[in-house]
């Protein structure tokens, strides 16, 4: 039907449902518990490895087992959402991620806490792009839109932080299976509330089949992606299987490219990508996620192993960092989304995040935790919920109504592929910096046991120091591309009939697409 003969009632925006408020609170406790879950294993790791007997060559399996089948279907997750609903994706996604996490809180040997952390992330791909994809369909309004999007962005950006301070309460004083069983309380609350508050109009829904070899060539391309940087970091970025995995990757991921181009009903729509907004979007943060992942690494290991903190201590010392990023993601980010452009909130944004770690790289062995980590800490939460927010927002802004659920699934996807990065690039850069200086400084440190702890320390640090300036180098190219390539006005108005929200029409709209803004 053509623009003009349009009824003007479905140029109006509808009104706001009157439940959105709640329906956010259901959204952001389901983005928790995934966020968490991220880190909050990490901290019980050594306890449940004692416990159940995993030997030091297997115990990576309980991070890669998550992060291969949570990172690989992702696109998928996204688009089954779009097709089967996002209420119904959700709920499903809150059910198994509860089962599995009870599972994997139950193990009594290592191959059921493997798959149950396998499990946890296949229901984690249905989860987390559904509960995207329903806060964008939610909240059209700029101002609403800006506020929902604060607090959604502090989530995603401060709950790794948050899953360190809950992992080590919970390790502690309580045993380490309650890093899993915590989650089912959680998946309880957000199920109820979700029955009870979220409502998804139908027209959102596509009815489109199932992209088939999409689907096939997507998952084991980026499973391919994400366990080449795993391997990388536990052997070597020469190893012959890692080196083998990265040519699969470019092979899958780009006849994926070429099969998404040709068939009608394609998984991942090459007009969500390739919108230069979304694109710098998908970019930066991507980049910006390297360098957090790096760090959460790097300080928790300074602090408990250099500083001898405390798994609890340690994840108090976070805090900064939380306040920060919620601070600046509502206060900031939130404030100013509907005022100024959102390459003005994520540019600077990045670069304060930049200077927070660049602070960082002054760490010495016997450096002040109130004189140089708050202060940088608070820097970088600042920084980051600065420019999460706008760009969680932006993601997902114009997108057509049935591809909101493959669009939050490729920010998803970035930040999943930014961490394993991170995790692995970074991880090789300060081991081959350690390594280094402890062979350049031991030989001088006599056979003084307390002279060559101390050789040790300070080669730990030299390495952390050292991945931290890569971190800021990474942070200022995020910084350089979200000012360059993110060109959109602002995210305030409602996106007008047949456009994407952003400076460029869609080449492509049908006359049965509506926009995000017209959604009931």
């Amino acid at each position: 039907m053509p623009e003009s003969s349009r009824a003007p009632s479905e140029e109006s925006v509808s009104p706001p449902d009157p439940r959105r408020w709640k329906a956010l609170a259901v959204i952001a406790t389901a983005q928790l518990m995934v966020v968490l879950d991220a880190t909050i294993v990490n901290i019980a790791l050594p306890s449940a490895q004692a416990d159940l007997g995993i030997s030091t060559a297997h115990r990576q399996w309980v991070i890669t087992a998550y992060a291969l089948a949570f990172g690989g279907l992702l696109l998928f997750g996204g688009r089954v959402a779009d097709l089967w609903g996002r209420k119904r994706t959700f709920i499903t996604g809150l059910l198994g991620f509860a089962v599995a996490s009870a599972l994997g809180g139950a193990a009594t040997e290592p191959a059921m806490l493997f798959g149950s952390r396998a499990l946890q992330g296949v229901f984690g791909a249905l989860l987390a792009p559904s509960a995207l994809s329903l806060l964008a369909i939610t909240f059209r309004d700029g101002k609403d839109r800006a506020k929902a999007f604060g607090i959604y962005g502090a989530i995603a950006g401060g709950g790794g932080a948050i899953g360190l301070i809950l992992g080590g309460l919970l390790t502690e004083y309580l045993d380490w299976r309650w890093t899993f069983f915590v989650n089912i309380p959680f998946a309880a609350v957000a199920v109820l509330g979700a029955w009870a508050v979220i409502r998804e109009p139908r027209s959102a829904r596509n009815r489109s089949s199932l992209d088939i070899p999409g689907v096939v060539l997507a998952t084991l391309g980026l499973v391919s992606l994400v366990y080449g940087f795993t391997r990388a970091e536990s052997h070597s970025w020469t190893d012959t299987l890692t080196l083998g995995l990265f040519a699969a990757t470019v092979v899958l991921l780009g006849s994926f490219v070429a099969v998404e181009s040709r068939v009608r009903a394609p998984l991942l729509p090459l007009r969500v990508v390739a919108d230069r907004n979304r694109g710098g979007v998908y970019l930066s943060l991507g980049l910006a996620i390297i360098a957090m992942f790096g760090l959460f690494l790097f300080l928790t290991y300074y602090l408990q192993v250099v500083k001898g903190y405390a798994p609890v201590r340690t994840g108090v010392a976070f805090l900064p960092m939380i306040t920060g990023m919620i601070v600046g993601s509502t206060q900031i980010g939130a404030r100013l989304m509907t005022r100024v452009r959102p390459r003005l909130l994520m540019g600077p944004g990045f670069l304060v995040a930049a200077l927070g770690m660049l602070v960082l790289t002054r760490l010495e062995t016997d450096s002040s935790y109130v004189s140089l980590i708050l202060p940088a800490q608070l820097l970088l939460g600042l920084g980051m919920g600065s420019a999460f927010m706008p760009a969680m927002s932006l993601a997902t802004l114009g997108v057509r109504p049935q591809d909101a659920g493959v669009a939050s699934a490729m920010i998803n996807t970035s930040q999943q592929v930014g961490g394993a990065v991170g995790t692995a690039l970074l991880n090789t850069v300060a081991a081959g910096a350690t390594t280094a200086y402890v062979t350049d400084h031991l030989a001088s440190a006599g056979a003084s046991p307390q002279a060559r702890k101390l050789v040790m320390l300070n080669g730990m640090v030299e390495g952390y120091t050292t991945a931290i300036w890569w971190a800021v180098g990474i942070l200022l190219m995020a910084a350089v591309l979200a000012s360059t390539l993110i060109t959109t006005r602002g995210q305030g108005a409602p996106a007008p009939v047949g456009r994407s929200g952003t400076d460029a029409p869609e080449s492509d709209a049908s006359e049965e697409e509506i926009p995000l803004a017209v959604m009931h």
